[in-house]
């Protein structure tokens, strides 16, 4: 097990809650905890608990004016008139108390996570609440609030000026991420996602390549719908390792949204559970070779929170903690826990062999198209 790994964690995560009907639960970290303590495979000292980020530091992404409103939302019985206009009381973002000191616990998690891998306390640090990639500047999106994942870029860039390479995998273009730093050459942004021709938010073309001196560190794959694991991990192998080399970061931050699962309501790719133990192993890899380990994961998309985030979450820390699992049954005690719960029966193994998916016509053809799009992709970023 390596002592150098931090999970960071707090029950309050959960008050970042929309409502019940809402498809975004953060009661999937709940059983994402109790999956990795059924499993033994996380200690206490690895625990570490968020803080709440100030509003200067929410404000290196976001203008004041909209934190000002998130906070006055939050703490109003009803609707502010101009909430609307920050993209708040939306059908994806409706408002709910204490909006703001829930999302800036989830960014400061974020920020926690940054500290130890930028300050050497540790070589890798996990914060499943946080990959809230979404959020623009001044709006809501996308059931993201403020964008961690932008907060915490800008303060590894303004306290350390390190070069960041952030590689998000969630099924929905990391739009948010990518606009916050299209114009910054030290940092690169690679988002593999479902096309935007069929899912929000409808951005992510291949064309997207950043602008000025950041023209070539935006990197987009946007995948043809029903892309099933090989031809996933083959664009995922084919550009990732060579645009790192590339660039040659200082750190590494993903984002580990696991809705691309063939289980996930709100998505149409067709991946299996073999993808997230291969996605975070490549990001450890690289992040050994050539950022002396730093690496920071996140959370993010994931809507069958009992059959897909919680298995796909532990192979996250199992792989950042060096406890690699192999399939086999879940642990007895998880699976009695919660399944009176589950509105799915539960996965008996980690893996997903043991329940094969449907056949995906038309095959051949998504695995070339996604190869002429990873192509596309490469041309104008830096290579290794």
């Amino acid at each position: 097990m390596s002592r150098q790994s931090r999970f960071i964690y707090s029950p309050d995560y959960t008050k970042y809650y929309f409502h019940d009907d809402h498809p975004f639960n953060q009661k999937r970290l709940l059983l994402t905890r109790d999956l990795l303590n059924a499993y033994g495979l996380l200690a206490d000292e690895q625990i570490v608990a968020p803080r709440t980020a100030t509003d200067e530091e929410i404000a290196m992404v976001h203008d004041q004016s909209y934190i000002d409103i998130v906070r006055a939302q939050g703490h109003s019985e009803s609707e502010l008139p101009a909430a609307a206009s920050y993209g708040l009381g939306t059908e994806d973002v409706p408002f709910f108390r204490n909006m703001h000191e829930a999302t800036a616990l989830i960014v400061g998690g974020s920020l926690q996570a940054a500290e130890l891998v930028m300050s050497g306390k540790a070589e890798h640090a996990f914060n499943p609440a946080g990959g809230l990639h979404h959020a623009m500047r001044g709006r809501a999106s996308g059931f993201c609030v403020y964008n961690d994942c932008s907060v915490a870029i800008a303060y590894i860039r303004k306290k350390w000026n390190a070069r960041v390479l952030y590689i998000d995998t969630d099924a929905h273009h990391g739009d948010g991420v990518q606009w916050a730093f299209y114009d910054d050459p030290n940092v690169l942004t690679i988002s593999l996602h479902e096309t935007g021709k069929y899912l929000f938010p409808g951005t992510g073309n291949f064309t997207e390549r950043g602008d000025g001196n950041g023209y070539g560190f935006s990197v987009n794959v946007p995948l043809e719908a029903f892309t099933e694991d090989d031809s996933f991990l083959e664009v995922y192998h084919r550009l990732v390792p060579t645009i790192a080399r590339g660039f040659k970061p200082d750190v590494i931050v993903s984002q580990n949204g696991c809705d691309a699962h063939a289980y996930d309501p709100l998505t149409h790719l067709s991946c299996s559970m073999k993808v997230y133990q291969a996605i975070p192993r490549l990001a450890h890899q690289l992040a050994h070779e050539l950022c002396g380990g730093r690496w920071i994961a996140l959370g993010g998309g994931g809507y069958d929170i009992w059959r897909v985030v919680p298995r796909a979450w532990t192979l996250v820390w199992s792989e950042m903690s060096d406890q690699p699992l192999t399939d086999g049954p879940l642990p007895e005690a998880w699976l009695k826990k919660w399944h009176a719960e589950s509105e799915f029966p539960l996965p008996t193994h980690l893996f997903d062999d043991h329940q094969p998916f449907p056949p995906i016509p038309r095959r051949a053809e998504i695995t070339e198209k996604n190869q002429l799009t990873a192509e596309r992709a490469l041309y104008y970023a830096p290579q290794g």
